[in-house]
């Protein structure tokens, strides 16, 4: 079991919440964040960390929504380190029961609550503050080409940005097409698809 950590599936199932329990003292606090075994005690299948990642986000920055397509896959944990940013995830497999369903976590550098994200989700934040760092630990290494970008203003998603003004995002980010046109060009994974993906982790 998790030392200290509670681990609880979110809205949409093969997501989950992280929330350390820190322990203060007189220098400060230590919290475990995750551990690996552990971890894939609880989604059923190993977590083993191929890559990690680091992103520096300016207020008002909306990054997202990002996927991988299958294969390769990329499952990940996301965490913010410094600041503080609205995460959420949004189920992009087609076909799924929970088909465009998101779920929202707010993460900060006091709390150190992360998000896991399984193959076939996507990921998407809003950064709450100047410098808001996110730390990405990824299942596989990116490989070019492979993104998934869904649009994060999709009217039919419905996610409750906290918008003050204009958001700043990348011309990739802006020009994503919505949940629908890109499940109807088929740039989206299948449930299917994730279902036979997830079953082959569980059989390493």
């Amino acid at each position: 079991m998790f030392h200290s950590t509670a681990v609880v599936e979110t809205a949409v199932p093969g997501a989950y919440r992280v929330t350390p329990d820190r322990h203060p003292d007189l220098r400060g606090h230590f919290a475990e964040a995750f551990r690996a075994d552990a971890l894939s005690e609880v989604i059923g299948y190993p977590f083993a960390v191929r890559q990690a990642s680091y992103s520096v986000s300016r207020r008002h920055t909306l990054r997202g929504i990002h996927g991988t397509t299958l294969p390769p896959g990329q499952a990940k944990l996301v965490t913010c380190v410094r600041g503080a940013v609205m995460d959420v995830v949004v189920d992009l497999r087609v076909g799924s029961p929970t088909f465009g369903a998101f779920d929202v976590t707010y993460q900060d550098e006091e709390s150190g609550i992360a998000v896991y994200l399984a193959d076939g989700l996507g990921h998407a934040f809003q950064a709450l503050t100047d410098d808001a760092r996110m730390s990405y630990l990824c299942s596989e290494a990116y490989v070019p080409g492979t993104m998934i970008v869904v649009d994060a203003l999709d009217p039919d998603l419905g996610i409750p940005w906290k918008q003050d003004g204009a958001p700043i995002r990348s011309d990739k980010d802006a020009a994503a097409p919505r949940l629908t046109a890109a499940a109807s060009r088929g740039l989206l994974p299948t449930w299917e698809e994730c279902l036979a993906h997830y079953a082959a982790l569980k059989a390493q």
